[in-house]
C-alpha cells in the first residue's frame, strides 16, 4: 500500500476518532450526534486538532494562488451571490453568440463548422468530467482547510439518478423531433440532418439554375422569340424542411433552458464551478447558434428572421436560469427553516432530505444537467465526427485536426482547475 493511501486512511480514522473522542465529554448543551446537520458535522470535525494540523501543512505547503484566470472570472462575475452571477453568465452566453450570427454568411454549409464543433465537445465533456461529476459526489475543494467527504446511504445512487434522468430526458427529446420530422433527423448539436434536408428533391434549385434561367429567358427576349411577362419564382422550399427549422427552435429553446438550470446549479455548487461551466457553454453554444441558423436560412427563413429567431430561443436560457434560481433559493430556505425552526434543532437534520439523505431539489439541478452535457457530448455529436468519406488521404488530416480541437478545449478546462 502505498504512503498516500495510508496518509489517507489515517486521516479518515483521525476525523471518525475525533467525533468519538469529543461526544465522549459531557457537555450540558452537547447535541447529540444522530441530530448533528453535515455542516455542524464538518464544524466539529476541523476543530479537531489533527485536522487543524493537516490545514496548516495544506496553507504552508501550497498556499492559494491568484491566477490570470481567476482574477478574470472575478472581474466577470462580480456578486457574492450567486443568483446575480448566473443572470450574468446567462447574458454572456446568450448575446455575442447572436451577434456574431450578423457577420454569417447565408449560404453557410453546417458541415463547415466540424473543428469548432470537435472543439466545443472536448470543452463541454471536460468542464463534465473535471469539474462537474467531481463536485457532485465529492463536492468543492476548499483552498484554506482541508476537506472530508461523509458519505451517506443511498446519496450517491440518487445523484446517479439524477444524472441518468437528464441523459433520457435529451435522449426522449431527440426522439420524439425524429418522428415529428418523418425519419429525417431530430434536433443534434452538429446539425448533420441538414445534409439529408439540403439534398431533398424539391429543394434541389438553387440560385445558379434560377439565374441561368432568366438569363436565357432574357436572351430570348432580346432577339424578339419570346417575351418574359413576369419575373422567375423563388425556389419553393420542402415543407418538411421548413417543419424541420421550427421543430429545431422549439428543441434549441428547450436545450437553453438546460444552459440556464446548468448556469443557475453550478454557481450555487460554487462561483469557481459557474465560472468554468459559463465558459463551456459559451464554447458550445457558438458552432450551435450558428449551425442553426444556417438550417433555418435552408427552412426558408431570411437572415434577419433567422437572427430574430435565435435572439427569441435565448429567452430559454433566462428562463431556465430563473427557474433553477427559484429552486435553489426555495430548497435552501426550507432546509434552513427544518434545521432552525422555532430555534430548535430538528431530528436528524443531516438526513432530512430527499430519500433519507441531505440532498434536496436543488441539489438535483447539478447532476440532471451534467447527465444532459454527457448526452450532447456524445450521443448528439460523436456521430457526425466519425462520418467519413471516400478520400482517405483527405479524411485523415481532418480526423487529426478535429481531435486536436477535442484535446484543445478538454485541455482548456484542465488547466483551469489544475493547480
Amino acid at each position: 500500500m502505498s504512503r498516500r493511501k495510508l496518509l489517507v486512511g489515517a486521516v479518515a480514522a483521525a476525523a471518525l476518532i475525533c467525533l468519538v473522542t469529543a461526544q465522549d465529554i459531557p457537555e450540558p448543551d452537547k447535541v447529540p450526534v444522530g441530530q448533528l446537520s453535515v455542516a455542524e458535522i464538518e464544524e466539529q470535525i476541523q476543530d479537531c486538532p489533527l485536522a487543524r494540523d493537516l490545514t496548516a501543512h495544506k496553507l504552508a505547503t501550497s498556499p492559494p494562488a491568484s491566477s490570470a484566470v481567476k482574477q478574470l472570472f472575478s472581474i466577470l462575475f462580480p456578486s457574492p451571490r450567486p443568483s446575480i452571477n448566473a443572470l450574468l453568465a446567462t447574458a454572456y452566453i446568450s448575446g455575442p453568440p447572436n451577434f456574431l450570427l450578423a457577420l454569417c454568411p447565408p449560404n453557410i454549409d453546417p458541415s463547415s463548422l466540424s473543428v469548432m464543433v470537435a472543439f466545443a465537445v472536448g470543452g463541454l465533456m471536460g468542464d463534465t468530467l473535471f469539474h462537474l461529476l467531481p463536485e457532485i459526489f465529492l463536492g468543492e475543494e476548499e483552498g484554506d482547510k482541508v476537506r472530508f467527504v461523509m458519505l451517506e446511504p443511498n446519496k450517491n445512487l440518487l445523484l446517479g439518478v439524477a444524472i441518468l434522468v437528464g441523459f433520457l430526458t435529451f435522449t426522449a427529446m431527440d426522439k420524439g423531433l425524429r418522428i415529428a420530422t418523418g425519419g429525417e433527423g431530430g434536433h443534434d448539436h452538429s446539425h448533420s440532418h441538414s445534409h439529408s434536408a439540403a439534398e431533398e428533391p424539391s429543394a434541389k434549385s438553387t440560385s445558379v439554375d434560377t439565374n441561368s434561367s432568366q438569363k436565357a429567358r432574357s436572351r430570348k427576349s432580346a432577339n424578339g422569340s419570346t417575351k418574359d411577362p413576369s419575373p422567375a419564382p423563388a425556389p419553393e422550399v420542402n415543407p418538411s424542411i421548413k417543419l424541420s427549422g421550427y421543430l429545431n427552435l422549439i428543441a434549441d429553446f428547450t436545450h437553453n433552458i438546460t444552459d440556464g438550470l446548468a448556469l443557475s446549479s453550478s454557481f450555487y455548487a460554487s462561483p469557481a464551478l459557474g465560472a468554468t461551466t459559463a465558459l463551456a457553454v459559451f464554447f458550445h453554444e457558438i458552432p450551435h447558434e450558428v449551425g442553426d441558423f444556417a438550417l433555418l436560412i435552408q427552412s426558408g427563413f431570411s437572415k434577419r428572421k433567422a437572427m430574430g429567431a435565435q435572439f427569441i430561443t435565448a429567452v430559454g436560457a433566462f428562463l431556465g436560469t430563473v427557474i433553477g434560481i427559484v429552486v435553489q433559493e426555495f430548497s435552501d430556505g426550507e432546509g434552513r427553516e427544518s434545521a432552525h425552526g422555532a430555534g430548535v434543532v430538528a431530528e436528524n437534520v443531516g438526513y432530512g432530505g430527499l430519500m433519507g439523505t441531505s440532498l434536496t431539489w436543488g441539489d438535483m439541478l447539478l447532476p440532471f444537467t451534467a447527465g444532459t452535457f454527457l448526452y450532447v457530448g456524445t450521443v448528439a455529436v460523436i456521430p457526425e465526427l466519425l462520418e467519413t468519406g471516400s478520400d482517405r488521404g483527405k479524411e485523415l488530416r481532418s480526423t487529426l485536426v478535429q481531435f486536436a480541437a477535442m484535446a484543445t478545449g478538454a485541455g482548456i478546462m484542465l488547466a483551469i482547475s489544475w493547480h
